[in-house]
């Protein structure tokens, strides 16, 4: 018997959905909606949508479905491109909408039709007010607004004269995929309610920039006659993650200026650029599971959504060992030409993974910042005289520092203690602190490695900039480091594109789906083993 406190916590959109099942309106059904305006790329703030109407409808199956519908309403700005990739998104992110993909400009002629019915009703006329004027006549916080003097033209005068009013536009533009066959298009304001009444849509959820324009949503539905259903509007605070920026056409600029590579440049907030960059469906689908819910606009920290796929990444992947930059330890008491195989585990957190065996030889790479020549206070890796365990391996200890002409370290020599292999400590000896992990020189597979950081070097860049300010300069220029002649494994030379890794002690990688060619690995950093922004923080 499940008890009030384990009842699972809805919130409030939940709830009032949960209410109307309860109460049998509808019959019971849940029929919820994603309407993206193909005008860009989806990002990280529609997942949050997607996530939660997609996601109230697999709640209620099997009497319930969401609809993916596309708002392509302005021909000037919506490409096809920008349907595809948002319908690969969607899908991406693990949803589906069965036959239940429809655009607004299915309705074209059904609007059209309406926009008569409202002015043959009396309730829309035409205005031939130019847009000052317009703006004049709405009136302002603390002074009414004024009748359009056009108001009270007759029912066939404005039949007559119905090219432009507020629910529509004069556009000549050929429309994606009505052609040259419409030169007034209807207003977002307009074709959102009565689309979603005429596909019988339940629960219209909104984000909270919506809520002053439900009057407007009610009337329309409540005003036209032959309607399939009486769609409900209900909003929710929108998503607003700092570091980076929500908006698509701040996001156009982006990419049009060339700051990135595109829309899907793995710095990039769009659902592509962090599919790009290593994220997984479950981790975008667990963050906005974990963020919730309100009424309430909030910023959301980056490192929550960082957080939320390393603790995937790390349950899922398994480790490799590769070093980003170079140093060669020579181990002077080794075989010179003698290799061996370590076994090594695949994944300490899935036992299932198994293992896989690693080769090495006397000439090893290790990471060029765990040799310090003169070591700060508590330094426990490599510098001269000291002993360091290699990961999986044997403890060394650091003999010599050769250099070259101009004094920089090129090489390190050591020697090993067999009694220390595969991480025994033979007894009476003092246990050896630090462990770096290493590639064999002879084995290694050279890799081009991208290190992406953070797009900009304020959390809130469009705050920073003003109203006069321009947010693009405050793109961060260190937010990509391109690291060649990286040395890896040699298991790495085959990674699939998209396959991802944890590179022992580095981060969390993935091999890159455009670049990466099997022996030319590219792989870019998904995130780093722990948040470095919180501890610059504290």
């Amino acid at each position: 018997m499940t008890t009030a406190s384990e009842t699972p916590h809805l919130d409030f959109i939940r709830e009032i959905v949960a209410a109307d099942v309860s109460a049998g309106k509808n019959g019971g059904m849940v029929v919820t909606r994603f309407p993206p305006e193909p005008n860009g790329y989806l990002h990280i703030g529609h997942a949050k949508s997607i996530c939660l109407n997609f996601g109230i409808a697999q709640e209620h199956a099997p009497s319930s479905r969401c609809h993916l519908r596309f708002d392509d309403t302005n021909p000037t700005k919506e490409e096809t491109e920008y349907v595809d990739s948002i319908i690969e998104d969607v899908k991406w992110l693990g949803f589906d909408w069965d036959d239940h993909l429809f655009y607004a400009s299915d309705y074209f002629e059904k609007l059209y039709n309406f926009a008569e019915q409202l002015i043959n009703k009396g309730l829309a006329f035409v205005c031939d007010l130019n847009a000052d004027q317009m703006r004049a006549h709405r009136g302002t916080l603390t002074e009414p607004g004024r009748n359009s003097p056009f108001r009270e033209r007759s029912v066939s005068e404005n039949l007559d004269l119905f090219h432009d009013p507020v629910i529509y536009r004069i556009l000549h533009a050929d429309h994606h995929r009505t052609g040259s066959a419409w030169c007034i298009y209807p207003m977002y304001d307009y074709a959102h309610p009565l689309s979603d009444a005429i596909e019988g849509i339940t629960h219209s959820i909104c984000t909270l920039e919506f809520e002053d324009h439900r009057p407007l949503y009610d009337w329309l539905v409540d005003h036209i006659d032959g309607l399939p259903s009486r769609p409900i509007q209900r909003e929710f605070s929108r998503l607003n993650l700092n570091w980076t920026i929500m908006s698509k056409r701040k996001l156009l600029r982006l990419v049009k200026e060339n700051h990135v590579s595109g829309w899907d440049d793995p710095r990039m907030p769009t659902l592509s650029g962090l599919r790009r960059r290593g994220y997984t469906p479950e981790s975008i689908r667990a963050f906005c599971k974990g963020i919730g819910v309100t009424k309430f606009n909030a910023q959301t920290d980056m490192g929550v959504l960082e957080n939320a796929v390393r603790e995937d990444l790390n349950k899922t992947v398994e480790r490799r060992m590769a070093v980003l930059r170079p140093l060669k330890l020579v181990i002077e008491n080794y075989p010179e030409d003698y290799t061996e195989e370590i076994e090594v585990i695949n994944n300490p957190e899935d036992p299932a993974a198994g293992t896989r065996k690693l080769p090495l030889g006397r000439e090893v790479f290790v990471e060029r910042d765990d040799f310090a020549e003169v070591p700060p206070k508590d330094w426990r890796r490599f510098t001269l005289g000291a002993e360091v365990r290699l990961t999986n391996a044997f403890c060394v200890i650091c003999t010599d520092v050769i250099k070259d002409s101009a004094g920089n370290v090129i090489e390190l020599r050591c020697t090993y203690d067999e009694t220390t292999r595969h991480g025994k400590n033979p007894e009476g000896r003092a246990k050896v602190k630090a462990a770096v992990h290493w590639v064999s020189a002879r084995h290694a597979v050279s890799a081009s490695v991208r290190m992406y950081d953070r797009l900009f070097t304020v959390d809130n860049p469009e705050a920073a900039a003003g109203d006069d300010g321009d947010f693009t300069s405050f793109i961060n220029p260190k937010s990509l480091e391109v690291i060649e002649n990286a040395k890896l494994e040699t298991s790495l030379a085959g990674a699939d594109p998209g396959q991802r890794f944890q590179f022992v002690r580095i981060g969390y990688f993935i091999a890159d789906a455009k670049d990466s060619l099997p022996g030319k690995p590219v792989f870019n950093r998904v995130v780093t083993m722990k948040d470095g922004y919180a501890k610059q923080g504290k």
